[in-house]
Formats: structure tokens, sequence, C-alpha cells
């Protein structure tokens, strides 16, 4: 399978942050620059999600909370068990940013991108993509006060302040101001799409620059980077198995289980980066290592399930992306559309039909990259 070219942009600007790191007041000018990216990248998060659909997410409030609890109560409960591992397996600080790893939101963009691939419940994953990156603001700077301790993830009034102003504040002027650029964002979603992603490029390249500058990447050596990669796989793989037989458990349909495995396995690159420069400091670059490893591994595997579950048996000779999306069935919501046709009852009466890629097209999200 061939690699993304957005993954050898991350691996090349992290090289170019190693050779060409900068320092001084270029660092400043970086500094200033990344902060100002990712407000406007938020920004643009929030014009491009329509309030009736957030409205009508929160109906399903199942399959958000399902959501939510992988993301974060599995996610820390598994980086708190691989505590174990350190010093033995993992450096302290390595530890550290595989534990911060487990604590940031989901990702927005590539949670859609793949559910549409997949043929999943689209319009459900755009809504718990949202609600995962603003419940990540407060809720991630508290866990990583609870769970961090002085291990670096320092928490006050000030921090929670500064990631409140550089992420929801842009997100909620974006919402405000949709009705007018609306349009503007749908007719030009493949430069703003650029946008989105020259701002996490610029993001990696200023965290990279600071760990070069302060020499702190000759604390970690090949082996326990092959470690850490090792460690990071086998979280993927259990929050992958874990969000869908756990979403089957609780009788979800196959539409809604797609949308809980990719928005409830993977993590955001574009928050936790922000993020762990407030929480973190001069200590964020080595901090971020391990999302940095783990949101490629994600990209890469999610890739891969997605289009094997665009193929699954169960959806062969049905129509394509284009029928109509779940709305968060499972026993408690009237079983799943093939349950309620057997009964004689309406498939699926909650919601107007809404095709998964027209409407991670009108987002204008359709790449994974978040």
């Amino acid at each position: 399978m061939p690699v993304d070219p957005y993954i050898l942009l991350l691996l090349g600007t992290v090289g170019l942050a190693a050779l060409f790191p900068a320092s001084g007041t270029a660092a400043d000018v970086a500094s200033g620059a990344s902060t100002a990216a990712i407000a406007f990248l938020f920004f643009l998060y929030g014009a491009r999600l329509s309030t009736r659909e957030a409205m009508d997410g929160v109906k399903h409030w199942r399959l958000h909370g399902t959501v939510l609890i992988c993301t974060f109560v599995a996610f820390p409960l598994l980086g708190l068990a691989a505590r174990g591992l350190e010093p033995a397996f993992l450096t302290h600080d390595l530890y550290t940013g595989l534990l911060f790893l487990t604590l940031v939101p989901s990702t927005i963009q590539s949670s859609i991108a793949f559910t549409s691939i997949a043929r999943g419940n689209v319009p459900a994953a755009i809504c718990a993509g949202s609600f995962s990156s603003l419940a990540g603001i407060v809720v991630t700077p508290l866990l990583a006060a609870l769970l961090l301790g002085g291990s670096g993830g320092g928490f006050s009034t000030d921090s929670l302040v500064k990631i409140v102003l550089q992420l929801l504040v842009p997100f909620l002027a974006g919402q405000l101001l949709r009705p007018w650029i609306g349009g503007f964002l749908t007719r030009h979603k493949r430069v703003l799409g650029l946008v989105d992603r020259g701002s996490i490029l610029l993001v990696v390249y200023t965290a990279f620059s600071e760990g070069m500058v302060q020499g702190i990447w000759s604390q970690v050596s090949a082996v326990r980077l092959a470690g850490l990669l090792v460690v990071e796989a086998l979280l993927l793989g259990v929050m992958l198995l874990l969000t869908w037989y756990g979403a089957k458990a609780l009788r979800f349909d196959r539409e809604d289980r797609i949308a809980i495995q990719f928005a409830g396995s993977k993590k955001s690159l574009a928050s936790g980066l922000p993020m762990a420069g407030v929480l973190f400091g001069a200590h964020a670059s080595l901090a971020v290592l391990p999302l940095m490893l783990f949101h490629q591994m994600q990209l890469m595997v999610c890739a891969v399930i997605a289009r094997r579950r665009a193929r699954d048996p169960e959806v062969s000779g049905r129509p394509g992306p284009g029928r109509p999306s779940g709305t968060g069935g499972g026993a408690g919501a009237g079983g799943t559309a093939e349950g309620a046709g057997r009964a004689g009852g309406p498939a699926r009466a909650a919601g107007p039909r809404v095709s998964p890629v027209a409407t991670a097209g009108r987002q204008g999200l359709a790449s994974p990259r978040s």
C-alpha cells in the first residue's frame, strides 16, 4: 500500500528541524506563527461543522458517550497500565509522552474520512470528533494534572485559559460566522485543506526545533524508539479491537460501530501539539514524540481497515456510500435497520437521509490528516 505523501511531509519536517532548527528570534517568530496557525485551524473546524448536524448529533448520546469513554477513560487506563514498562522498556520521558497521548482528544478529519470510506455513519463521526475535541480542551488538562503530576504536565488556571483561547474561542467564532462564510469554505475546500496540513507542519517544526536547540534528542536511543513503536502498536491494536467488539456488545449497528471504531481509537495531532506546548513548555518536543509516531501509525492502519470494511460481505449488494446513515441504533434505540425491517417497523426513523460522501464533502474534510 502506498505511503500517504503527508506522512512523508511530516517526516521531512522533522528532518528539517533536525538540520536547520529555529533559534533566537526565528524561534520566537515560528512559535507565534504556529500558535496563530492552530487557532485558525480550529476556526475552520468550527466554520465547517453544521450547527444543525451538531444539534442532531446530540440525540445520539449513546454513540457519543461510548466514543468519549474510549477516548478519555479506556485510553488513559491503558496508558497507566504501561507504567510497568518504565524504566526497563521506556525511559521516564518517553513514558510521560505515551501517557500524554492517551489523554488527548480524538481526531476530526480522519475519523470522517475513514468512516466514509468504510460506509459508516458519517454524520455521527463528524459530531463525535467535534465533541471529543471540545471536551478535550478541558478534560485533557485536568487528566494531565491528575495523572502526570510533577512529570512536566503542569496544570494551572493560566494553562487552561491559554488552551481555551487558542482552541475553543476560534472554534466558537467559526460557528458564529458559518452562515456568512460556509459557502466560501465549501467552494475553496481544497485550498483550505492545504492550510490544515500546513498548520500542523508548522507546529511540528517549531516543537522539534526547540528540542534540537535544547539537545534533548540525545537522550533517546534507537532501541528505546523501537520499544516505543512496539508499545504503541499494541495500544492501537487493543483500542481497535475494543471499539469494534465493544460497540458490537453494546448492540450498535454496523454503521455506528464503524464511526465508534474510527473516532474512538485515534488521537489528534492538531489538538495534542498546542496542548503539549502549554502543559510541558520547554519539554514539549519530547512529550509529543509518542503522539507523532502514534499519529502516523493510526493513519496507515486505519486506512487499511477502512478499505476492508467497505468490502465487508454484509454490505455486498447494498447501495454505495449514498445510502442513509445510521443514527445510533442498538437495542436501546429500537435495534438495527435490518431488525426493524423484519419486525415490520420503520428501518431508520430518526433523522433525514444523509449521504456520507456528500456530508464529508460539504465539510471539506475528505482526507485523513488530523
